[in-house]
């Protein structure tokens, strides 16, 4: 795993017996008790943990780049040698200039979105005191070098003419610019899709070889930091808790908390019918909480009083490190969700619910016309899932808002939902088809008013979609906080107040207010830890078989998708590229589309494939490519035919359709050899 170290004396960053504190309400509130940790030079180290543990935090601390109500209690911070906090306002200037580099979860907000690529790429060697005739061509070859195509065109556009990759890249060029002995790289993946976060990455461990810069990777996307990183550290309540080889601290764990939070993780393709995510019961220490014994300790099943009273030292077992009494019983941590209690399949031979026929949606944009979405034809039924998975600009979310009402589709296609036809528009939707079809949001903090307090956010929908008042409103408000494992007291809270898995439950609420038939779930846990993320999905799981609510799902995380889901669509500008039952489109024979995207995928098992490389950005829609819109990508291509007729769905079994001039067979026997071409295996007369 990962890339091999570098054996240098010094290290990279070093954390001694660090403390730090904010200041709220009048009081200091530790954040980070006691820390000491090293980071080699030329090493990746991976910092994991759930919300609130302090893991950006570190970072903050490293450059020294706290609020201003965080200062440092105790302890000290080495960054290439020189204490941090000892610099004076140009040494530190200089440092961060020069010495270390951060690249942000969220380039869309780290990028000037009123300045052009070029422009800002520069900034970093006007920063460096390049003279002005050579800063457009370095900034010109980092762009290179993060391998974005045309970089002469690029650097004359704006952050938000670029894709979500692009923008990531463009901030990793700008991190790597001046030459860093240390990147701080933080949640840099979250919310890309697998074949730009594989391309991301695998940029950052290439660069990092020819930079030689060591890397603090924070995440909360276990599998990446798996295959990012050479050791790995587990922070709880602000304290290491276990740190060693990624490879063993993900296969052995020796603490009760990384052993709860790889239990999380649907793995080994477990799905919703053949049981629950297990999940961390409890929640994290609030900050500055006084922890006289372990900080798991309230959560751990084997903890006894000796763990309650006695903080554990962080003890050396042979090259790795655990804080637990009894290392040695962290594998013995029993399930907090029962393996057994699988969610009953609901679904029934029936009408279904939704039956889309025919539906495409395009926008003017000048004079070009772009195809969102392609004449798809599909239905989903009672308690079904549809996951819907595609790289950003596949026309997801476009169809999603199609269901909605928010955006009509084209004329001549058809949306009906129990066998009526739903109005394009929501203004022009019943009552009863507004509830009927609902969403929960990929961000609660931007779906949820800020404002309102959790009972009249929840009350105002069931007041205007079930039309309930009185005793009848709060009975069922009551029914509804109980099913989203809310608790009274969480009623008077407003959003702020909530962490991000319970400001996910009020939305889930919300959305149950009014009894939907169908429920569109547009990224509903990529924002979340992997513990929250795990009790979401239960949650899901549950309420669709207590309601026979359909869902469609549409995530970037395949995992997820795999767990949730009954059936998977493949979209690719616009158009469904395979659709059938979920086990049928992960086993294959797939697509060359899926194919690459089920490639690109990390995990924690060791038993992902050789990756599968696409090559260019995916196509504009106001210009896609001819015959099959793929065939300018596919590593797979066979030659004319591709290029000049559109392949139609052709059926690998009676309910998996794939969208390929080879036929499933050929396609199998490729994905089983996949060193060979498609030439090799195709007979002549299939071109």
């Amino acid at each position: 795993m990962g890339c091999t170290v570098r054996s240098m004396p010094e290290s990279a960053l070093r954390f001694d017996r660090l403390s730090v504190a904010y200041r709220v309400g009048g009081q200091d509130r530790a954040v980070l008790r006691d820390l000491s940790l090293k980071i080699a030079r030329g090493e990746a180290y991976g910092l994991v943990g759930e919300s609130g543990c302090g893991k950006s935090t570190v970072a903050l601390t490293a450059v020294r780049y706290l609020p201003r109500n965080g200062r440092i209690i105790s302890g000290s911070v080495a960054l290439d040698g020189a204490d941090v906090m000892r610099l004076d306002k140009d040494a530190l200037r200089t440092l961060r200039a020069k010495t270390v580099s951060m690249v942000y979860q969220d380039p869309g907000k780290a990028l000037n979105p009123s300045i052009r690529i070029g422009s800002q790429v520069a900034e970093v060697f006007e920063v460096m005191g390049l003279p002005p005739a050579e800063r457009k061509t370095r900034a010109f070859e980092m762009l290179k070098k993060v391998r974005i195509a045309d970089p002469a065109s690029v650097m004359q556009r704006y952050p938000h003419q670029l894709s979500g990759g692009m923008q990531q890249r463009v901030a990793i060029a700008m991190a790597l610019a001046s030459d860093p002995t240390m990147l701080i790289l933080d949640e840099p993946t979250t919310g890309l899709d697998s074949t730009v976060e594989a391309e991301v990455l695998d940029l950052v461990t290439d660069l990092r070889r020819e930079f030689g810069a060591s890397i603090l990777f924070i995440s909360h996307n276990l599998a990446v930091v798996a295959k990012m990183c050479d050791r790995v550290g587990v922070l709880y309540a602000g304290m290491l808790v276990e740190e060693g080889p990624t490879e063993r601290i993900f296969t052995a764990p020796r603490h009760p908390y990384t052993v709860a939070l790889l239990r999380c993780l649907p793995r080994g393709g477990q799905r919703k019918d053949q049981g629950r995510l297990d999940t961390i019961p409890g929640i994290l220490p609030s900050p500055g909480a006084r922890l006289p014994g372990c900080p798991f300790a309230e959560r751990c099943a084997i903890a006894d009083a000796r763990c309650v009273s006695e903080l554990p030292p962080l003890r050396d077992l042979g090259g790795r490190f655990a804080r637990c009494h009894y290392p040695e019983r962290a594998v013995q941590l029993p399930r907090a969700t029962p393996a057994e209690a699988a969610v009953p399949n609901v679904r029934a031979i029936a009408d279904p619910v939704l039956k889309i026929a025919n539906v495409s949606k395009t926008y003017g944009q000048g004079d070009h016309r772009i195809r969102a979405v392609s004449d798809v034809s599909l239905t989903l039924m009672a308690g079904e899932t549809l996951g819907l998975v595609g790289e950003s600009g596949s026309g997801k979310t476009t169809f999603a808002r199609m269901l909605l009402g928010i955006v009509p589709p084209d004329p001549g296609g058809r949306i009906e939902l129990d066998g009526k036809p739903l109005a394009p528009s929501l203004g022009h939707r019943t009552p009863e088809q507004i509830k009927a079809v609902q969403i929960v949001f990929q961000n609660p903090d931007s779906a949820l008013n800020r404002a309102h307090t959790v009972a009249r956010i929840v009350g105002r929908a069931l007041r205007r979609l079930a039309g309930l008042r009185g005793a009848e409103l709060t009975r069922r408000l009551d029914g509804l906080i109980e099913a989203v494992r809310l608790t009274p007291r969480h009623l008077t809270l407003r959003p702020r107040q909530l962490s991000g898995g319970l400001k996910q439950r009020v939305a889930i609420a919300r959305s149950f207010a009014g009894d939907p038939r169908v429920v569109v779930c547009d990224e509903p846990t990529s924002a979340l830890d992997v513990s929250v993320q795990a009790a979401v999905l239960n949650l899901l799981a549950e309420l669709q078989s207590t309601h026979a609510v359909s869902y469609v799902l549409i995530s970037h995380d395949l995992g997820i998708v795999r767990y949730l889901s009954d059936r998977i669509a493949v979209l690719y500008l616009g158009r469904i590229m395979e659709i059938g039952p979920s086990e049928q489109v992960f086993q294959g024979p797939h697509h060359p589309y899926t194919e690459a995207l089920l490639s690109a995928v990390p995990d924690l098992d060791g038993t992902r494939k050789s990756r599968i490389r696409l090559t260019g950005e995916i196509p504009s829609a106001a210009n896609p490519p001819s015959g099959c819109v793929f065939q300018s990508r596919c590593p797979r291509k066979l030659g004319a035919i591709c290029e000049t007729t559109e392949p139609p769905l052709n059926e690998a079994t009676p309910l998996h359709l794939i969208r390929c001039h080879i036929p499933a067979a050929e396609l199998e026997n490729l994905q089983r050899r996949p060193n060979s071409g498609a030439r090799d295996l195709i007979r002549a007369e299939s071109s």
